[in-house]
């Protein structure tokens, strides 16, 4: 499992930490055609002094094969969650790759209550097979 830390800012009012932890699923996974699932749990905290909405996402994931896939929307999950300060989101969701081993990077595009939008960038975090790397 992998663990990957986002801050967005170093100021007070917009701080957001995300932390993805990513897991094989091997029961929903099939090798031998190459398809690879694979699991990312994710918590969003809210360390500012200022509530904000998370209202888009952009995700890179890029196989072991360097084939890359996009895919941008409203939300997370059919949500657009409004974070308090001191307050966390929590989901998970999942992606299927050709290969055993790859990646994922992104950004949410959020709102903060004063109306100042932002991005919070969601740094590269590896998606691997238990068995194929080191």
């Amino acid at each position: 499992m992998n663990l990957a830390l986002v801050e967005i800012e170093s100021t007070t009012t917009y701080n957001v930490e995300v932390h993805v932890l990513s897991e094989y699923l091997p029961h929903n996974s099939r090798p031998e055609e190459n398809l690879y699932a694979f699991a990312y749990h994710v918590h969003i905290h809210n360390k500012g002094d200022i509530s904000a909405q998370l209202l888009r996402r952009h995700w890179i994931i890029t196989d072991g094969n360097q084939h890359t896939e996009e895919v941008k929307g409203d939300g997370v999950i059919g949500e657009q969650p409004f974070i308090r300060p001191g307050e966390a989101f929590n989901y998970s969701s999942g992606t299927v790759l050709r290969t055993p081993v790859g990646s994922m990077r992104g950004s949410y595009q959020l709102i903060a209550a004063d109306g100042t939008p932002f991005n919070a960038p969601i740094y590269p975090f590896t998606l691997a097979h238990p068995r194929a790397l080191h």
